[in-house]
Formats: C-alpha cells, sequence, structure tokens
C-alpha cells in the first residue's frame, strides 16, 4: 500500500447534523453549550483537522439529532465561522450559517466577581455585543462587561 492509497475513513452520516468549522480549542465548548455530553447518539468528533480557512479545524457530526435555530445560534459565541449541515439520507439537504444571538443565557459566567450570579443559584443572562471580531457579553444583572472567555 503506498501512502496515496491509505484513506481515513470515518462513517458516513445517515441522518443528523454536521457541525463545521469550528476551532479546534473550542470543540468540547461545543458540545458543552448543546448539552451533548449525556446523548445517547453516535458522536464523532474530529480536532486538529486541515483547514484552508483556519489552518486547523474541529468538527462534530451527531446523529440522528436535528437542533433548532435558537440553539446553534449559540455557537457563535465561541465559533462564528461554523457551519451546520443537516444530513438526511447520507445527502446534505440544507447548508446554515450561524447567527449571532441577540441574548444568551446560562452558557456564559460573569466575569464580575460580586454579580448576584456568582453568589446566588441564578441562571446567567447576557445581551450579545459584537464589534468586529470581538463578542463581548453585557450581564443583565450587574451590566457589567465579559468577554467571550467567560463561556464555559
Amino acid at each position: 500500500m503506498t501512502h496515496s492509497d491509505k484513506q481515513l475513513i470515518v462513517s458516513a452520516l445517515e441522518n443528523g447534523t454536521v457541525l463545521d468549522h469550528i476551532p479546534s480549542d473550542r470543540v468540547f465548548k461545543a458540545l458543552d453549550i448543546l448539552n451533548l455530553k449525556d446523548t445517547g447518539n453516535r458522536i464523532t468528533i474530529g480536532i486538529n483537522l486541515t483547514s484552508r480557512h483556519l489552518g486547523k479545524k474541529g468538527i462534530i457530526k451527531i446523529s440522528d439529532t436535528f437542533f433548532e435555530d435558537e440553539e446553534l445560534n449559540k455557537l457563535a459565541l465561541i465559533a462564528p465561522n461554523a457551519t451546520v449541515n443537516i444530513i438526511r439520507d447520507f445527502k446534505v439537504v440544507e447548508k446554515r450559517k450561524l447567527q449571532m444571538p441577540a441574548e444568551v443565557e446560562g452558557i456564559a459566567k460573569c466575569m464580575n466577581p460580586k454579580c448576584i450570579t456568582n453568589h446566588q443559584p441564578i441562571r446567567t443572562r447576557f445581551t450579545t455585543i459584537c464589534r468586529g471580531d470581538e463578542i463581548s457579553l453585557l450581564c443583565h444583572y450587574c451590566e457589567k462587561i465579559t468577554d467571550n472567555k467567560g463561556i464555559y
């Protein structure tokens, strides 16, 4: 077998969702944001794959799982250029780009140590602020700005 004969075979997805062009260092955060750690469905994860645009990228394939736009758009906080491919009968039937959500709840931690969300069992809530490629979050409770590093 020559080098050109070798192939990496990852099982094709019959039905489900493929999240592509995720920065490699954010793949596990994406799993958290979409609450996929406890799913019973098959998940295939690729990290540090070659990408013309990112250099390295991550990919997540989730079988028999389809998301609402509202759920997927939360990923824009950590992977604004990610793409979503909907697969049915082994074919891409829809491609989507993520849209930055106006508000996010429960997926980021307020950076203000005095914020009530850091002392009481209160779900965090933020308004997203986009300035060019910079994303920050305005806390609904203490009105302090948190950068996107505060995302779990």
